[in-house]
């Protein structure tokens, strides 16, 4: 199978976990593909995981002064784009009693004003007829102590892909949002837990999911994938929720 021959995706948080197992199965099937990240180390893994042809590129979806470069660099690189893939994204939890602005304001700069600027910038790049996928969550639908701030910016991401997809559907563009559940990722890493209250949290979480488990990046990945290929040419404004059966009602 070879959906994205000759194809050119991006992939924002693209050098770890969901993401750099989306690149790697859009490589695997003929795209060449760039992923970003600002992380050194997760660059490093991305471009001894990705073949020589992808770009692997350092950008923080919170800072809003580095999409012009990012944009500039695609646009030399590839021209345009076939599929975006708006992953970038992370979570850290607290109790309302921890709350503060530099809380709130870090995961909305990330979560919610990163992929909204990225998307803005990289508007002139889509074919018509490209694939976007945004990643939301299943944390709106959970009531989940302490992710009270996350939750929401992913319930704004929600809301936006729906008006994307209203917005470039003349050009054809599908806009669709991916909601993983748990997911064997490094997440846990930037959620503030101890390692003891990570476990107890992961052991509770996978008792909620009918399948009894945690997903793997590359199980969400395939969905990812599906979204951003021309087989799933006329679904836009979904959300494709994919948690081993955890929200399901």
């Amino acid at each position: 199978m070879a959906r994205f021959e000759g194809k050119h995706v991006l992939v924002t948080g693209g050098t770890s976990g969901i993401g750099l197992a989306t690149a790697q199965i859009v490589a695997a099937e003929g795209g060449r593909v760039a992923v970003t990240g600002r992380s050194a180390r997760h660059r490093d893994t991305a471009k001894a995981a990705l073949p020589d042809s992808a770009l692997v590129i350092e950008n923080d979806a919170a800072d809003p002064d580095q999409v012009d470069a990012l944009v500039a660099t695609l646009r030399e690189e590839f021209g345009q784009l076939d599929a975006v893939f708006l992953n970038a994204g992370f979570g850290t939890f607290r109790p309302i009693e921890a709350l503060d602005a530099d809380h709130i304001d870090a995961m909305l700069a990330t979560n919610v004003r990163g992929p909204a600027l990225q998307m803005q910038g990289l508007r002139p790049l889509l074919k018509d007829g490209a694939g976007i996928v945004v990643t939301g969550s299943v944390s709106p639908y959970i009531g989940q102590g302490g992710g009270s701030v996350y939750a929401a910016t992913k319930g704004a991401v929600q809301g936006i892909v729906r008006a994307w997809a209203r917005e470039l559907a003349p050009a054809g563009i599908r806009v669709n949002t991916l909601a993983p559940g748990p997911i064997e990722t490094n997440f846990f890493e930037a959620t503030g837990l101890s390692q003891e209250d990570a476990q107890g949290f992961a052991e509770m979480v996978k008792g909620m999911v009918p399948l009894g488990r945690f997903g793997s990046p590359e199980e969400v990945g395939r969905v990812a994938a599906f979204l951003l290929s021309d087989d799933a040419s006329y679904v836009t404004g979904s959300e494709y929720v994919v948690d081993g059966g955890m929200t399901m009602r």
